[in-house]
């Protein structure tokens, strides 16, 4: 099945219009700058870049169900009757179409209500360092105002991308970055929580016993 969701993803990779990768990162890069210069507080700016993926994510399933329809690939992407076939579809055909990079899946919660996305690569942090706890940057801004950029969560369109996607779908998920290369750690890891089934067309074991 994962193979399966990987070669879709492979499939549907290769029909999408390529960015430059710099060009990409750049310009999410100013997006960001932007964003810290007119909140002058990192929690805003994660929540702000956490509500553009959102209206992002809402759009992204439409092109990745009718690309899959037109590829006939429509039974790998939309055939998922709990939620590790959603995770694997999350993180084997979403991250592969849109962005073209290699994403695992693991760390199911005994529940199977969570799971976390694990990136070795992020196309969004190309170029990038954050200010180190202590340095002198963290609390100096151009405005002069701004709290400890440690606290920024600067791939935080993920997380908002993902839960407006999986919206769409009926399911409404939490998502929080909880390691990221950035900050130092050896890959980035985002955690998805199932909070609601919004409708009852998503199978049974999406359901609470």
């Amino acid at each position: 099945m994962a193979s399966s969701k990987a070669q879709a993803g492979q499939t549907l990779w290769a029909k999408m219009p390529k960015a430059n990768a710099e060009l990409f990162a750049l310009t999410y890069g100013s997006l960001v700058t932007e964003l810290v210069r007119d909140y002058e507080d990192p929690i805003e700016v994660n929540a702000q870049l956490e509500r553009i993926g959102h209206s992002i994510g809402v759009r992204c399933v439409d092109e990745l169900l009718s690309k899959a329809d037109s590829s006939n690939l429509g039974s790998a992407v939309t055939q998922c009757g709990n939620l590790r076939d959603t995770a694997e579809v999350v993180s084997k055909v979403g991250f592969r179409m849109f962005l073209g990079i290699q994403a695992e899946v693991g760390g199911y919660s005994q529940d199977q209500r969570s799971f976390s996305i694990y990136l070795q690569e992020n196309p969004l942090s190309t170029f990038v360092e954050l200010p180190t706890i202590g340095d002198e940057q963290s609390s100096s801004s151009p405005s002069g105002g701004l709290d400890d950029l440690r606290k920024l969560k600067y791939s935080n369109l993920y997380c908002g991308v993902i839960r407006g996607a999986l919206e769409m779908v009926n399911l409404k998920v939490e998502c929080t970055i909880v390691r990221d290369t950035l900050k130092g750690d050896e890959l980035n890891e985002i955690r998805v929580e199932l909070k609601e089934v919004l409708s009852d067309g998503a199978g049974d074991d999406y359901k609470e016993e």
